[in-house]
């Protein structure tokens, strides 16, 4: 026998996770510049405040990082009017998924989330010998809460609700949400994955903290890796009640987020100005790719994130395919549980009129007959 037999089933067969495309491998490959719009990242980068921040921090290296994030937690605390200790920081919000399921899974448990949504919750929850329990969305591409509701049984141990929505950019306004929380069983852990909510038109329709922090079983999860710019650095943070947090840092290992990470992280938060700008170019942007696609008769899924889902006539395979030999990387909907759709991140202008103009040279070629779902 070896070692690979030994290994434990459900890991041995756990699917992996497919994040997008590297630029510079696509570029390595094909020899062409690439416009990377498949991560949901933001195209206008980090605030400019943090480079120096970081530079100053490499003399540092050798030196372990602050294993509670003092120094973030209390800006964060100053941030959002909050209790120090109503916060936890993670390496990325990923990572306090990892603690939630921890601390509320045991093998056989359920979990309750939309379908599709963020994937990440269904390879955690695999990963704990938990089940998934899928509830597909709505009519609108939203979650569909009184099927949530109505999947709750004595097994259900934390639902999931991604608003807005990864893949489909829709958003659980806060009444519904208030109204599903009070639904819910208190002893159920509702976790509120709030990573785009610096891309919501209307911040009102959000649930709101102060309601977090006063519900015994609600964790909000937020990230600096979308409008912040911080993707590569890994940080995230939860908010909730005192005695929840205190539960979830029990789960947390030592010096899990990295000193540069810490750093960057406040230096992000003090230049809102960078949050601003961001938020007001991705609305320009989206209202472009809205015109085009609805002058050129493309169904799209309006979003309240950084990325559209867009619907097409033909497989999302091969669509990728194309846009990847024309330079732009998307994701395709095979990846996202929503086949004939591909997801793509707003980018800068420049960027957004290429992948429009690729869009409707495909859209051409389809119609002419020229490209197929075995392309």
């Amino acid at each position: 026998m070896k070692i690979i037999d030994y290994i434990k089933q459900d890991i041995k067969y756990l699917p992996l996770y497919q994040s997008g495309k590297p630029s510079e491998l696509s570029m390595e490959e094909l020899k062409v510049d690439f416009i990377k719009l498949s991560s949901n990242e933001n195209p206008f980068g980090s605030s400019k405040t943090i480079s120096k921040v970081l530079y100053d921090s490499l003399t540092n290296l050798h030196v372990y990082p602050d294993g509670s994030c003092t120094l973030l937690k209390q800006t964060l605390s100053k941030f959002h009017n909050i209790d120090y200790d109503q916060i936890i920081v993670g390496n990325g919000s990923d990572e306090i998924i990892d603690f939630a399921i921890q601390m509320m899974v045991q093998p056989g448990d359920e979990v309750i989330m939309a379908n599709p949504s963020f994937i990440k919750y269904d390879l955690t929850v695999k990963k704990s010998e938990g089940k998934s329990v899928k509830v597909s969305l709505n009519d609108q591409y939203n979650h569909d809460l009184d099927q949530m509701i109505q999947k709750i049984t004595d097994k259900t141990k934390v639902i999931f609700i991604c608003s807005p929505n990864n893949p489909t950019g829709t958003l659980v306004n806060n009444e519904d949400l208030s109204k599903f929380i009070e639904r819910v069983p208190s002893h159920i852990l509702i976790v509120i994955d709030g990573a785009y909510y610096e891309y919501v038109t209307n911040l009102d329709q959000l649930y709101s903290i102060n309601h977090v922090i006063q519900k015994d079983n609600v964790l909000l999860l937020r990230t600096f890796s979308k409008i912040y710019g911080l993707a590569s650095l890994r940080v995230g943070y939860g908010i909730a009640n005192k005695a929840l947090i205190a539960m979830l840092d029990r789960v947390r290992g030592p010096f899990n987020v990295n000193a540069l990470a810490q750093k960057g992280a406040e230096a992000a938060l003090s230049d809102q100005n960078h949050v601003k700008r961001s938020k007001e170019l991705n609305e320009l942007g989206k209202h472009y790719l809205y015109k085009q696609l609805e002058e050129y008769g493309f169904s799209y899924i309006p979003t309240e994130g950084n990325f559209i889902m867009i619907q097409l006539d033909i497989d999302s395979d091969s669509v990728y395919k194309r846009m990847l030999a024309n330079g732009i990387i998307i994701r395709s909907g095979n990846k996202l549980g929503m086949p004939n759709w591909i997801r793509v991140t707003i980018g800068k202008m420049d960027d957004n009129e290429k992948f429009i103009s690729i869009l409707k040279q495909i859209k051409g070629s389809v119609e002419d007959g020229g490209c197929n779902e075995s392309e």
